[in-house]
């Protein structure tokens, strides 16, 4: 669960470090979705109900089955071109089958005997009479198929119906003949009786045989066709439009809000999408995650950006704002870093220039100097020294010139500052050979000279990556402090200057995460609890201020007559 806190964290900060460029994105792509879909030709969606009526069997199971097969298949035969070729035979319109294959749209009513026909199309009207015109050409077209399944059938059985009928006909007729020859003899009694000849009889017996079975013929032909007639009635499913379209009145698309919403996420996610590939291409250290996973070194303290960190040391000027204390919390924590060796050499360093160590350690040897110890500062930057700036004094004689001395003298070297307990060395002139000069043994010299006049030496000396300065002192002194700029040093040189100090023997207390701008900052979320921790000094220091202002117009006291007392509540 921790792991996951980290992580949901360092994504919420993430995306607000971000969230100034994922609202324009968002903001772009809403206002294109809405030019493209206010400037659509409108389109309009007409719909017409088919009802598909079927035989049914005593087969309930077989009902359902056969019914949403056939719905399907109609549904499937409604979009093929002949239907659309008589469509628009019949409408009469300048449009391909393909061109209005793709604007019909036929959907099966689930549970249901019922089809939706859907047309689109930019006129309305139109596209009512072609969802009816779709309907009214797909029933004729199926009653014309299903009655031409029974029609060979039944013409064959009217034509043989037709032939056995002239038979009887001729052989009724045979018989009326041969019973027109036979010869009438009067009995005794008076009756008339016919006499046949024996060839007259059998000619008779056939005749009569004939037509029996030529009448028995006709029967089951007749019965057949009835059959037929029948399985016809029962076996062909009719379509019937009993919904018709009419004309929308409203357009189907675009519609505009949802364009525009669907745009904006698209901007969204394009943005996300920037974001992703810029923090992977971002090789820089993004806060106390990387330091700890990738380093393995404590994080001894966070400094907030300054204003103007060439104005002097902030910790002098303002020794109750939010930063201050950030410093002390510094000083306490190296304080505990190494707790069987005192710490009273300390090598203050960077990766990269630019990343702040000189500010660092001014205001560090500060804050010490205000905890009662003398404390020195020792501009070993020979090459772009800068501490004489901060603190308001000259570079005419420093640490390069008493490289030149036999015996080391720190008359004029080591200068007061305006901070009581607290001393400066500047860099002197500018030497041609800088990482000489602090490796020798007369560096040891000087630190041992000023050792003995101060409680604790910071020197302050180049960044690693750019010259070896820091690397051929630093196993030399007590610990170094490694300061890290979030967001601008490179994560590599970070590891790269950490590996070098430890190959060296450099004993590294820990690194100081500095100018984090927090409050706009992907990092404010690595910092919430040092940063409320700055919000109530940083409103106490307002209410202060507040108050002092109040007594020097009225030094009695404010309006309740009690004395105002200096100190946060």
């Amino acid at each position: 669960m921790p792991a996951i806190s980290e992580d949901i964290r360092r994504y919420i900060g993430l995306i607000w470090h971000w969230a100034w460029l994922l609202v324009v994105l968002s903001a772009v792509g809403g206002l294109i979705g809405y030019v493209l879909s206010t400037r659509q030709t409108p389109v309009y969606r007409a719909s017409a109900t088919i009802w598909i009526s079927e035989s049914r069997t005593l087969n309930e199971y077989a009902n359902i089955l056969a019914s949403e097969r056939l719905a399907q298949t109609y549904a499937q035969l409604m979009t093929q071109k002949p239907i659309f070729e008589g469509v628009i035979e019949e409408l009469d319109l300048q449009i391909s089958a393909s061109m209005l294959q793709n604007r019909v749209t036929v959907n099966v009513v689930e549970e249901t005997q019922l089809l939706v026909v859907q047309v689109e199309d930019t006129d309305p009207v139109r596209a009512a009479q072609i969802a009816n015109t779709i309907g009214e050409v797909f029933t004729r077209v199926n009653q014309e198929f299903q009655t031409s399944r029974y029609s060979e059938s039944k013409s064959t059985l009217s034509a043989q119906l037709e032939q056995v009928d002239l038979q009887i006909q001729a052989t009724s007729e045979q018989l009326a003949t041969l019973q027109e020859s036979v010869q009438e003899v009067i009995a005794e009694d008076g009756s008339v009786q016919l006499v046949l000849t024996l060839d007259q009889q059998r000619e008779q017996d056939r005749l009569e045989t004939n037509l029996a079975l030529y009448q028995q013929i006709y029967a089951n032909l007749l019965q057949s066709l009835e059959a037929v007639r029948l399985a016809e009635a029962q076996g062909v499913s009719t379509v019937n439009l009993v919904e018709q379209a009419d004309p929308p009145t409203r357009p189907f698309k675009p519609v505009v809000l949802q364009d525009v919403t669907l745009a904006i996420i698209v901007g969204l996610i394009v943005g996300i999408g920037i974001v992703v590939l810029i923090e992977a291409l971002d090789d820089t250290v993004k806060g106390p995650d990387d330091i700890s996973r990738h380093v393995g070194l404590p994080i001894l303290g966070y400094i907030a950006r300054l204003e103007d960190p060439d104005k002097g040391p902030i910790t002098a000027s303002e020794p109750r704002s939010p930063i201050s204390e950030a410093f002390r919390a510094l000083r306490t924590n190296i304080q505990y870093a190494s707790v069987d060796k005192s710490i009273t050499r300390i090598l203050v360093t960077s990766p990269m220039p630019k990343d702040g160590k000189s500010t660092i350690a001014t205001n560090l040897a500060v804050v010490m100097s205000q905890s009662g110890r003398k404390v020195t500062i020792v501009d070993a930057d020979m090459r772009r020294p800068s501490q004489h700036r901060r603190l308001r004094l000259t570079n005419r004689f420093g640490l390069s010139d008493l490289f030149v001395q036999e015996k080391v003298q720190l008359d004029g070297a080591l200068r007061d500052t305006r901070i009581p307990g607290m001393y400066l060395v500047t860099s002197g002139g500018l030497p041609p050979n800088p990482s000489e000069l602090v490796g020798s043994e007369k560096m040891m010299e000087v630190l041992r000279q000023i050792r003995l006049k101060s409680d604790i030496i910071i020197v302050d000396t180049p960044p690693m990556m750019a010259v070896t300065d820091a690397a051929v002192l630093a196993p030399k002194m007590d610990g170094v402090i490694l300061v890290v700029r979030p967001g601008v040093t490179k994560l590599v040189n970070t590891k790269q200057t950490v590996d070098q100090l430890r190959r060296g023997g450099a004993n590294i207390l820990g690194i100081v995460l500095n100018d984090i701008e927090h409050r706009r900052s992907r990092y404010q979320y690595y910092y919430r609890g040092y940063y409320n921790y700055e919000s109530y000094y940083g409103e106490a220091q307002d209410r202060r201020h507040k108050r002092r202002k109040k007594r020097e117009r009225d030094p009695v006291g404010d309006d309740t007559g009690v004395q105002t007392i200096d100190q946060p509540r």
